[in-house]
């Protein structure tokens, strides 16, 4: 399997999991019929032109969008069973970490992989499922509706089930992180990726326009390649590395259309982290400025 390690801004990272060697002919078990019957049925409720089922699909649809996309990356790893365990510690299949070299080091991807893994963060999951659990119960009553599925019950199942998996995530890249087991690889279709959203847009028709650009992402990566070895500790401000639209440049240059959307969600919850950020300091400055100019009197 490989990894992305995707930096978001310059504080917060994006993981995600591609399964290269997902065996289709291994015999799906219970929770994957469950999972399969599921989608088919919410995509037929998508596909309703109007009605309760549209009016489900299109609320839920915006819950799943505030689910942290740390949760969604860490769900695309695989759980450590026992087999695949063996398999790990044998060699038999490769663990790969791609990431873009220009905006962040080896030892920045380590730092990252180790906040995914850590057991704060399984600690996290592991509440929620758990509280999840124990709210099913109180959704009871909703199943005396008729015609209408006991959505809040259903809905608590998957938040159980969704933190179990990205729980589950977490100790296999602990795992693999403790046994040395991942095998670091920089990417320069990732750099390029990045590159081309820092330009905020794609490249102009006309060939002349077009060399600019390509010498100018050039430039760029030069610099930040240089920036990223130098650097010890960035004391500015939190920043975006990447737009919303950035998803689709980088799914499309490293052929893994999953990733589209996985940047664009998490890209949205950091630019609305970092405005709720922004209007909080501004409060605390304007509540404190008078308290400022008060001393300044005495």
């Amino acid at each position: 399997m490989r990894l992305f390690l995707l930096p978001i801004s310059t504080t917060r990272s994006l993981i995600y999991c591609q399964r290269l060697n997902k065996q289709l002919s291994a015999k799906p078990t219970r929770v994957d019929k469950i999972i399969t019957k599921a989608s088919s049925i919410w995509l037929q409720w998508e596909k309703a032109e109007k009605g309760w089922k549209k009016k489900v699909t299109i609320y839920g649809n915006k819950l799943f969008e505030t689910i942290p996309h740390e949760e969604w990356g860490l769900k695309s790893v695989p759980p450590l069973s026992l087999r695949r365990k063996d398999e790990e510690l044998q060699g038999r299949h490769d663990v790969e970490v791609s990431f873009p070299a220009a905006f962040i080091n080896e030892e920045g991807v380590k730092e990252a992989l180790k906040a995914f893994a850590g057991q704060e963060r399984r600690r996290f999951h592991s509440k929620w499922m758990w509280w999840s659990i124990v709210g099913m119960p109180a959704t009871a009553p909703v199943a005396l509706i008729p015609i209408i599925p006991n959505l809040p019950f259903l809905y608590l199942v998957f938040r159980a089930w969704s933190h179990w998996k990205a729980r589950a995530g977490s100790q296999h890249v602990d795992f693999l992180l403790g046994r040395r087991l991942f095998k670091f690889r920089s990417s320069p279709e990732l750099d390029l990726g990045y590159a081309f959203g820092e330009l905020d847009g794609a490249l102009d028709a006309s060939m002349e326009k077009s060399e600019q650009q390509l010498a100018k992402i050039q430039r760029n990566l030069n610099k930040r390649s240089y920036e990223t070895t130098n650097s010890t500790e960035d004391s500015g401000a939190e920043r975006l590395l990447l737009t919303r639209s950035s998803g689709k440049i980088i799914a499309d240059l490293v052929c893994v259309p999953e990733l589209e959307e996985q940047v664009h969600r998490a890209v949205k919850q950091v630019e609305k982290a970092l405005r709720t950020k922004g209007s909080q300091d501004k409060a605390k400055q304007g509540h404190y400025k008078p308290q400022e100019e008060d001393k300044m009197e005495r």
